[in-house]
């Protein structure tokens, strides 16, 4: 997540630099063989392009209001995530007779938090982290789940023993909720949590598993491709058409000046045709990086940095100040 005012110009221009020596040849290719050329032919009458650039906008919006949607609802679903979790972790402390088993639930709860995260920044398919431009900007901060493998990220929480077995599971997301719901019936067995604590702790612990499903949906089913797809096509296809269509009416304004610039008036298809295109693909592009909020971009949702300033509540609430570290976020990126 960007937590600056905004993103500079400079850094926008440098990620979307590719983009625009492309708009640069598509819109000096068709001045070249129009001007220098004399192929006056070339043109495609305005109304055509006009009405191609309004139903790229529609679409390009469409698209940029669900990835926002996706992103949303991630940021929802996370906010929820830390807020139970504090009052898990005080529920633990004061519902539990035993402080040292409630201590280890309470901790386990935060184990589960980080093999989530890591999953949700795993890699798939159609993610687009591995972009060109995507990798090139992301030099310029750090994701913690690359950083620090699972293992070591978990020896915190929970013993070796338990790592072990949970490092091993086909889902170890599930393993860690499992043997969560075990030690609460246990608990409730032994006397040492009454039945209306053992369901109200219960009660969440179903609750986080269904946070756990809703963030493991948008991490598994991308924005629908079909329409990626389509909107790429119409963005591309505006692009390649305008400076096509702005030909003519360049070169209708050499009637109307003097000077230096009359008989030339078409070559300033160039620099404009430019910046539309550029508006269209820069939004296809934003909208792009927004459709996968957890998979390590500038514009993700911060679940590293949420889970650790929850770590630091959790371990103020324990006394524990082995937890107690400071954010920090590099070019006023934090994940």
């Amino acid at each position: 997540m960007y937590i600056g005012r905004s993103y500079k110009i400079t850094e926008f221009i440098f990620w979307t630099r590719r983009k625009l020596f492309l708009l640069l040849l598509m819109s000096i290719v068709p001045v070249f063989f129009y001007e220098l050329l004399g192929f006056t032919w070339l043109v495609v009458p305005w109304p055509i392009v006009a009405f191609l650039g309004t139903a790229t906008a529609f679409v390009v919006g469409f698209k940029n209001q669900q990835t926002y949607n996706r992103t949303w609802e991630a940021r929802d679903i996370w906010g929820l995530k830390i807020g139970m979790s504090r009052a898990w972790a005080m529920m633990c402390r004061d519902f539990i007779k035993d402080s040292e088993i409630a201590r280890e639930i309470t901790f386990r709860h935060l184990a589960w938090l980080t093999v989530l995260r890591y999953e949700l920044r795993s890699k798939r398919v159609w993610e687009n982290i591995d972009k060109t431009y995507n990798r090139e900007y992301a030099t310029l901060y750090t994701i913690p789940e690359k950083e620090i493998a699972l293992p070591t990220a978990l020896q915190k929480y929970i013993g070796h023993e338990e790592l072990e077995k949970v490092i091993s599971a086909r889902n170890p997301i599930t393993q860690l909720m499992s043997l969560q719901s075990v030690a609460l019936v246990h608990l409730s067995d032994t006397g040492d949590l009454d039945n209306g604590r053992f369901f109200e702790l219960h009660k969440y612990l179903r609750e986080f598993a269904v946070l756990q499903a809703r963030s493991e949906k948008i991490k598994n089913f991308p924005y629908p491709r079909q329409y990626a797809t389509v909107n790429r096509i119409f963005v591309w296809l505006f692009c390649m058409l305008l400076p096509f269509a702005m030909l003519k009416e360049f070169d209708s304004l050499n009637q109307l000046i003097a000077g230096l610039m009359k008989g030339h008036m078409v070559w300033l298809v160039i620099p404009f045709s430019m910046i539309i295109s550029w508006v269209y693909t820069s939004l296809d592009q934003v909208g792009e990086s927004t459709e996968n909020p957890f998979e390590g971009s500038p514009n993700d949702i911060p679940i590293s940095q949420m889970c650790q300033n929850l770590e630091n509540e959790i371990g103020d609430i324990w006394g524990d100040s082995k937890f107690a570290q400071i954010i920090d976020n590099r070019n006023n990126i934090i994940l």
